[in-house]
């Protein structure tokens, strides 16, 4: 197998369209070497608890910026057949980063990562709500219950933290970022073609 560690924030547009992205890509190649493992790396470090309102959070931000970069979103959205409905809340993602770190234990961090981008993105779902986090683990198959109870106490927060400094030592600055076999790092939201054909080298390399 080969590792693939993606490095991404739920609430990062491009983390969902590079997702979408790899999944075309991976579904195309059902005997792909890659052992993926995502790693948290929040957007907004600073967020408040309770979040923001995303249009205000989004103006401070881009400034006049802002409607450009939603153009361009939504046009390589609908060129992949979504439809956007983001949450007018923007997150605090902390405790998003704890729950996908508690599915890298179980087995189901590609199920978390996509509820969570469903959730935030096209359903318009605050996932700083420890309710949201909750149904999105039980729908990914962990016990919803004790995932509750996780997230109402402090369980792992040193830990995402660690994980993400580390992250930015190795200088890793934007999301996603992927690195491939500990050795090559993509950046961005890379088109379904190019990882088709990351796929077919390292199988070709193998044989």
């Amino acid at each position: 197998m080969t590792r693939l560690d993606i490095f991404a924030d739920p609430v990062c547009p491009w983390c969902l369209i590079g997702k979408v992205e790899l999944d075309r890509a991976l579904e195309s190649r059902p005997d792909h070497p890659f052992a993926i493992t995502w790693h948290p790396f929040r957007l907004n470090p600073a967020m408040p608890p309770e979040g923001m309102d995303r249009v205000a959070y989004l103006r401070a931000k881009l400034g006049d910026q802002v409607d450009a970069a939603a153009r361009a979103l939504a046009e390589r959205a609908a060129a992949l057949g979504l439809t956007l409905n983001p949450s007018p809340r923007e997150p605090d993602t902390t405790d998003a980063h704890r729950l996908m770190h508690w599915a890298g234990l179980e087995g189901a961090q590609g199920r978390v990562m996509a509820g969570l981008l469903r959730a935030h993105w096209q359903d318009a779902q605050d996932i700083g709500d420890a309710s949201v986090l909750s149904a999105i683990a039980g729908a990914a198959g962990m016990d919803p219950a004790l995932t509750a109870r996780l997230l109402a106490s402090d369980a792992d927060r040193d830990e995402v933290a660690r994980r993400e400094s580390h992250a930015r030592q190795r200088g890793i600055s934007s999301v996603p970022t992927f690195i491939v076999a500990d050795a090559h790092a993509v950046s961005g939201a890379q088109p379904a073609d190019l990882w088709q054909s990351v796929i077919d080298e390292i199988m070709a390399a193998s044989r």
